[in-house]
């Protein structure tokens, strides 16, 4: 394992001399895909938990669809699918995107992780205590003020626990990648394997790296639940 790691650090970390590779893009996908995903979800579990169907139905359809079928065959429809369509190739700037692997691999990463997304921060908005809300509205807010200033803080800070595990989850997910050519750990690993045919040692060092990734993540999230949900615990008497 000594002599891969010496011989192969720079391709699990960063770089292979001419594109970034593991870790790093790795992680690029891990934020990226994160961050899209959360800005797409909170305006979308707003209409999820809504009352008037017009506005939840739709979105209910599309989280149903992306929690129900594979995140692979999602990649695959992504990055062979949509490029096999007329629609795409008659498109300079459709063709531009679809022709590049990692715009399809970030669409298909962002998508999956809007749709759990969504589902959480929904059901952490219907769990809002109404009392919260009739005091917002006696003293004069408006629905929007609501939403901004009591609702969905309050929400996120509830869904705080259940998002840093789809966190996780989202990283286990960036293993799928390498299938759309993205050089990340895993393809990085696959071609160390190749090349050296040390299969436990090679595929050991990704391992490592994930559950370094993995734990950085829980210790984060662990301190925003210590700092952001420190109200909830019992006080001292």
């Amino acid at each position: 394992m000594i002599d891969i790691v010496r011989q192969y650090w720079q391709n699990y970390l960063y770089t292979d001399g001419f594109q970034f590779t593991g870790l790093a893009v790795t992680l690029w996908l891990l934020v990226a895909s994160l961050g899209l995903g959360f800005m797409l979800a909170l305006p979308l579990s707003v209409a999820r938990a809504s009352r008037h169907r017009f506005l939840s139905i739709p979105v209910w359809l599309f989280t149903y669809v992306f929690r129900g079928t594979p995140l692979y065959v999602q990649l695959l429809i992504c990055y062979t699918g949509l490029y096999s369509l007329h629609v795409v190739h008659s498109h300079a700037l459709l063709d531009a995107f679809f022709r590049d692997a990692m715009n399809c691999t970030l669409l298909a990463f962002a998508l999956n992780e809007c749709a759990y997304a969504t589902e959480i921060f929904a059901g952490s908005i219907r769990a809002t205590a109404y009392g919260e809300i009739e005091a917002a509205l006696a003293v004069g807010m408006s629905t929007l003020t609501v939403y901004r200033r009591i609702i969905l803080p309050s929400a996120l800070r509830r869904a705080l626990p259940m998002y840093g595990n789809e966190a996780i989850l989202m990283l286990h997910s960036t293993t799928l990648a390498f299938t759309a050519t993205i050089p990340d750990i895993l393809k990085v690993t696959r071609d160390v394997n190749s090349a050296t045919y040390a299969s436990f040692e090679a595929f050991g060092i990704a391992a490592l790296l994930y559950a370094m990734v993995a734990f950085a993540l829980v210790w984060m999230f662990r301190q925003l639940e210590r700092r952001l949900l420190a109200y909830l615990k019992p006080r001292a008497g």
